[in-house]
């Protein structure tokens, strides 16, 4: 991928803040779990047409640490589906606009089921 900073196709972008950080000034795992989770669940809601939830975060790969003011971006592809289940392959870039390096800093599969109001799993919808 070239370099060229923040991305249209994203699932989601977001900055880095210093909130963030662990005791070393890196951005925290979690953090970037729980980013990955929300750039994800954009996609699956979309190919479920509503609610689901999320019930697998598999062989998480974190590959170069983020820093305070990168640009994150959350690139989601759809793996699998099943009667109610959804498995992505998540893939992470981060932008720094001052070195203007960019890279892909972790990657993921994350699995979810689509719901209903009450919580239960529900089918996927019929593909078009």
């Amino acid at each position: 991928m070239p370099l060229m900073g923040p991305q249209p196709g994203a699932a989601l972008q977001t900055i880095a803040m210093p909130a963030d950080t662990n005791a070393n000034g890196d951005i925290f795992g979690g953090w970037l779990m729980a980013q990955m989770d929300l750039g994800a669940s954009v996609l699956a809601r979309s190919l479920a047409d509503g609610r689901v939830a999320t019930v697998a975060v598999n062989d998480i790969l974190f590959q170069s640490p983020v820093h305070v003011g990168d640009v994150v971006s959350i690139f989601p592809t759809t793996l699998e589906t099943g009667r109610t289940s959804i498995t992505l392959d998540v893939k992470v870039r981060r932008y720094n606009a001052e070195t203007r390096d960019e890279r892909q800093v972790a990657e993921a599969r994350i699995v979810f089921v689509a719901i209903d109001n009450e919580g239960r799993p529900r089918p996927l919808p019929e593909p078009s």
